[in-house]
């Protein structure tokens, strides 16, 4: 009995021992998906990167005045945190003179809330601002979404 309890301790200690030497992690090396905070400008994600790796939420308006546009993004920063653990990142667009991708391809009529899953297909199209937990209510619902949980918790 001794001895598989001294592996077992060796066990526990190997990975403390490890992580102690570790170098610290920089932030601006971390994939988007770990790093869902704050929103980013379209110009500055790339579509197509986004495949398999994050769920984009994309905030569509003719500019940044709009009063939607700013509720929609004061109702995503009370959330973040929820938001990451769903490999969410936030796009956003205001410029249609523009016509970045995003634009282009999801063609949005003034303000407007695209919630994307992994696949990059669109889920869900919304005209108007939806708080952080309607938004990872639809998440949770995504065929990835329950895929991954299960994996990640195979007893659920």
């Amino acid at each position: 009995m001794k001895p598989f309890s001294l592996i077992f301790a060796l066990m526990l200690a190997a990975p403390m021992a490890l992580a102690q030497d570790a170098p610290p992690v920089d932030p601006a090396a971390t994939s988007a998906a770990a790093t869902a905070a704050g929103p980013f400008a379209a110009t500055e994600v790339a579509l197509d990167a986004q495949l398999f790796v994050t769920r984009p939420v994309v905030v569509f308006a003719d500019s940044e005045a709009d009063p939607n546009f700013h509720r929609q993004m004061e109702l995503l920063s009370r959330g973040y945190d929820l938001l990451a653990e769903r490999d969410v990142i936030v796009v956003t667009d205001t410029d249609p003179a523009a016509r970045g991708e995003w634009r282009q391809r999801f063609r949005p009529r003034g303000f407007g809330l695209v919630i994307l899953d992994k696949d990059l297909k669109p889920a869900i199209r919304k005209p108007l601002p939806l708080d952080v937990r309607e938004i990872t209510a639809a998440i949770d619902k995504f065929p990835l979404r329950r895929q991954e949980v299960l994996e990640r918790f195979p007893g659920r």
